[in-house]
C-alpha cells in the first residue's frame, strides 16, 4: 500500500523498522468508502454552514438556530482550515512558527529588482470623509489608463474612469457582481475559486450549472462545449477564475479571445482572480496575458467583466483595495448594489494607491514577480519531486500546486486526512474538497472529484516554503515507518465542537462528531 518516497536533501534518512505484518493487514482492512467513516470528514460536516442542504428528513443543528433566521453559509477553505489550525494550537502570535500552505496570498515584503513597498502613507482631512461606493474618481482614472495603456492602445474604445468600480477587495467586487445578476443560468467550472460555493449558495437568483473540467485536458474549458452549452441549457452568466484557482492554469491567447466575445453574444462572462503578473512563461515572453481586455471590441457593449485588484498583483492583500471594470451601466448597478452590501473601499489607501498604478511601475513589478515566483514553483515541485510527489499537471501561472494525493497509502490519500495529519506538524494546505463547487453539500465528500487533492501555495518566503515541505516529508516517513493504523483519527476538535455534538450525516441521520471506529 504505502508508495516509496526518495528522502529530500532537507530531511534525514530515518533508519526503518519494518511494520508487523499484522499491522499491514490493518492498514489494508481499513479502507475508508465514506465520509461517515473517516473522522476528518465528520469533523468538516461538523462545522457550522457544512451540512448537506435539502436532505429529507431535514435535520436541524442547534449550535446554527440561536439566532432565529440565520442560516449559515459555510466557511471557505482557508477560514475552515485556520479554525482547525487554532485548534492545534494556531493563533496569529505564534504564525511564524507555522508554515502556512494554504493561504492565497504572496509574500508582500521586498522582492529583488521589484519598486520598493510602501511603508506609509498620506492622510489628508478630507479622506476622512466617506469616499463614493464606486470609488474616488483619480483612482478610476489611473485604473482605465492602466488598463487602456497595456492592452488597448490603438483601439478606439477606450475605458475611462465610468467603467471603473473600486471595491473593497476581490470578494467584495464578487458579491456585488452577483447581487445585481437576475434570475439566470450561470455557469461555473470544479473545481474553481472556494469563494464561489457561498456566492452560490447565497444569491440564490443565480441558478448554478457545473461543468466538470477533465485533468486528462489539463483542467482546460472548452470554448467550443461552452458556446453549445449557452445554446442547450441558455447560460446566461459564465463564472470563471483565470489564471485558474485552484490549478494553476490559464485561459490565454484564442480561447481567451474567443471566450471575450462571448460577450458580444448575449452571455455575460466575468473573469476573476485577474492576477497576471504572476504567470510563468519562457524567459522569452515575460507579457503574456489572462486578462481579456485585449480582445473587447467595445468598453460599453461587450458583457465581459474583470476583477482585479492590489491584492495579489501588487502584494497588498491588507489594503484591500481592488476592482471591477466593465461596461457603464454595470457600473451604476454595482455603486447601487454596493451601498447596502459594503458601504465603498477604504477611502485613505484608496489615495494612496493612485502612484502604484503608473504603467512604468507595473512593468517593473510585473517582470520582478515572474521571475521570483518562477524560482519559488521550480523548488517546491523539485522537492515535492525528491518526496516522491510528482505534480501531475504543473502549474503554468499563479502560485498555486495542485497536488493529487492518490498514489499515497490510506488514508493519506484523500485531502482531508492529509490535512489533519499536516496541522500535527504545524503546517496549512487546503483540502481539495472546497474546490468542488457544490451549493448544496449533498454528495458524499468521498465521490468529490477533488477528493484526492489539496492546494499548496507557493505564495508565502522560501523559508516557509521549506518549512512546510519539511513537514509534508515527515508526515510521509512516518508511514513508511510505522504504517497508516495511526492517522486519520484522533483529532483535536474545535472549539465550537463537542464530544457529545451530533451531526448530520449525508443520509440525513444522526451521529456523534467523533464516529465508532471498528476495532482493527
Amino acid at each position: 500500500m504505502s508508495t516509496s518516497e526518495p528522502t529530500s536533501d532537507h530531511e534525514p534518512t530515518p533508519s526503518r523498522t519494518p511494520p508487523r505484518f499484522q499491522d499491514l493487514v490493518r492498514d489494508v482492512i481499513r479502507q475508508y468508502r465514506h465520509e461517515k467513516e473517516s473522522e476528518a470528514h465528520q469533523i468538516f460536516r461538523g462545522a457550522a454552514g457544512h451540512q448537506p442542504k435539502g436532505v429529507v428528513p431535514q435535520t436541524v443543528n442547534p449550535d446554527e438556530e440561536t439566532v432565529p433566521g440565520i442560516e449559515h453559509p459555510g466557511s471557505t477553505g482557508v477560514i475552515y482550515c485556520s479554525d482547525r489550525a487554532m485548534a492545534n494550537g494556531f493563533s496569529y502570535a505564534n504564525s511564524h512558527e507555522w508554515a502556512n500552505l494554504g493561504q492565497g496570498a504572496p509574500e508582500v515584503g521586498p522582492i529583488p529588482n521589484a519598486p520598493a513597498r510602501p511603508t506609509s502613507i498620506p492622510i489628508p482631512i478630507d479622506s476622512l470623509e466617506y469616499a463614493p461606493t464606486t470609488g474616488v474618481k483619480a483612482l478610476r482614472e489611473a485604473v482605465a489608463n492602466l488598463y487602456n495603456a497595456t492592452y488597448r492602445g490603438g483601439k478606439s474604445s477606450q475605458y475611462t474612469y465610468e467603467n471603473v468600480c473600486i471595491v473593497p477587495g476581490g470578494r467584495s467586487g464578487l458579491s456585488r457582481v452577483a447581487a445585481v445578476i437576475g434570475d439566470v443560468y450561470t455557469s461555473f467550472q470544479i473545481p474553481d475559486y472556494t469563494a464561489y460555493d457561498q456566492v452560490l449558495s447565497a444569491f440564490k437568483r443565480l441558478v448554478p450549472v457545473p461543468t466538470a473540467l477533465d485533468a486528462k485536458t489539463k483542467y482546460k474549458l472548452d470554448i467550443q462545449q461552452t458556446k453549445k452549452d449557452i445554446q442547450t441549457q441558455g447560460l446566461a452568466v459564465i463564472l470563471a477564475s483565470n489564471p485558474r484557482n485552484p490549478t494553476g492554469q490559464v485561459i490565454k491567447g484564442n480561447d481567451l479571445k474567443e471566450l471575450a466575445a462571448l460577450g458580444r453574444e448575449g452571455t455575460t462572462v466575468i473573469l476573476d482572480e485577474a492576477c497576471y503578473a504572476f504567470m510563468a512563461p519562457p524567459a522569452s515572453d515575460l507579457v503574456v496575458s489572462s486578462i481579456p481586455a485585449q480582445y473587447v471590441e467595445d468598453v460599453n457593449e461587450d458583457s465581459t467583466i474583470i476583477i482585479d485588484g492590489l491584492t495579489k498583483n501588487w502584494r497588498l492583500p491588507g489594503w484591500r483595495i481592488c476592482w471591477v471594470i466593465g461596461p457603464k451601466n454595470l457600473i451604476t448597478a454595482l455603486s447601487q448594489s454596493g451601498s447596502f452590501l459594503d458601504g465603498g473601499a477604504n477611502h485613505p489607501l484608496q489615495l494612496a494607491a493612485i502612484p502604484l498604478l503608473d504603467p512604468s511601475l507595473v512593468a517593473l513589478e510585473k517582470v520582478a514577480l515572474q521571475k521570483h515566483f518562477k524560482a519559488k514553483r521550480d523548488h517546491v515541485l523539485s522537492r515535492l519531486h525528491a518526496l516522491g510527489l510528482d505534480v501531475d499537471i504543473p502549474p503554468n501561472s499563479t502560485f498555486y500546486i495542485w497536488l493529487n494525493l492518490e498514489k499515497l497509502p490510506e488514508p493519506l490519500n484523500n485531502g482531508l486526512v492529509f490535512f489533519e495529519e499536516l496541522l500535527k506538524h504545524k503546517t496549512i494546505v487546503i483540502p481539495g474538497i472546497f474546490f468542488d463547487i457544490n451549493p448544496a453539500h449533498r454528495r458524499n465528500l468521498f465521490n468529490s472529484p477533488c477528493h484526492h487533492y489539496v492546494r499548496l501555495s507557493f505564495g508565502p518566503p522560501i523559508a516557509d516554503l521549506d518549512k512546510g515541505l519539511d513537514a509534508i516529508g515527515q508526515v510521509l516517513q512516518k508511514a513508511r515507518r510505522t504504517g497508516t493504523r495511526h492517522m486519520g483519527h484522533g483529532y483535536k476538535k474545535s472549539i465550537d465542537i463537542t464530544l457529545d455534538t451530533q451531526v448530520p450525516n449525508v443520509n440525513g441521520s444522526l451521529s456523534p462528531t467523533t464516529p465508532t471506529f471498528a476495532q482493527i
